[in-house]
């Protein structure tokens, strides 16, 4: 009798929303994980855009964009934790020592490998140290629901925040960089179309994943 793993209960593919799919396509990214993915992409880009390019003497009125985007972000964020404690595994995304056995070849991984989980908590760690830095530097700013007072702490203080908002937004960067470089290659082309489309073969799954280290179906939603 053939084993019976969480992989052979994933659930398909929606054929409706992609014709070109094959037929043992399985779903990887649920489309609000994929919506999550791409807004986040897009308001980091234009954080980044926003911050980065008036050091180099690009001059522009970047403050209430950046300010905004990263208003929009702290949503999404918040949204995804929600989602993620709610309706996911998130022990999924979870480092283990058996992961490390990835490095030598010799165990293939669960539904996320150990580089793919290592991206995501740099990600989340450059994100956390962003958000709460610029949430308090949000009050040097004048916004509709916040009055302005730059004198809120003192300037040492300030000196350590923006030390830490900066170097959040070098991180950032590096993982953006590396993130794009890896997510083009070839032979992860497959993870590209998951979190566009939302699915990869079942075949692409055996081959690249161990099938009992996939978690099971997520809640209903």
């Amino acid at each position: 009798m053939a084993a019976n793993y969480p992989l052979d209960d994933a659930r398909p593919a929606d054929a409706a929303r992609d014709a070109a799919r094959p037929g043992d396509a399985i779903e990887r990214h649920a489309t609000p994980d994929r919506w999550f993915h791409w807004i986040t992409a897009l308001t980091m880009l234009v954080l980044l855009a926003t911050g980065l390019l008036p050091v180099v003497g690009v001059r522009f009125a970047w403050v209430e964009i950046h300010w905004i985007a990263g208003l929009v972000l702290v949503a999404a964020v918040l949204w995804h934790v929600v989602r993620a404690l709610g309706w996911q595994q998130p022990r999924a995304m979870g480092l283990r020592w058996r992961d490390l056995r990835e490095l030598t070849a010799r165990e293939r991984p669960g539904k996320y490998s150990l580089a793919q989980k290592l991206m995501h908590h740099a990600f989340a760690a450059a994100l956390l140290v962003a958000v709460v830095t610029g949430s308090l530097m949000l009050v040097k700013v004048q916004t509709p629901f916040l009055e302005r007072n730059p004198y809120l702490f003192s300037e040492r203080t300030w000196g350590v925040i923006h030390v830490l908002h900066d170097l959040s937004a070098l991180l950032a960067v590096t993982l953006v960089i590396l993130h794009v470089y890896f997510a083009l290659l070839p032979e992860k082309r497959m993870y590209l179309r998951a979190m566009t489309k939302g699915w990869m073969t079942r075949a692409e799954a055996r081959e690249h994943h161990d099938p009992e280290r996939w978690p099971g179906p997520e809640r209903d939603e």
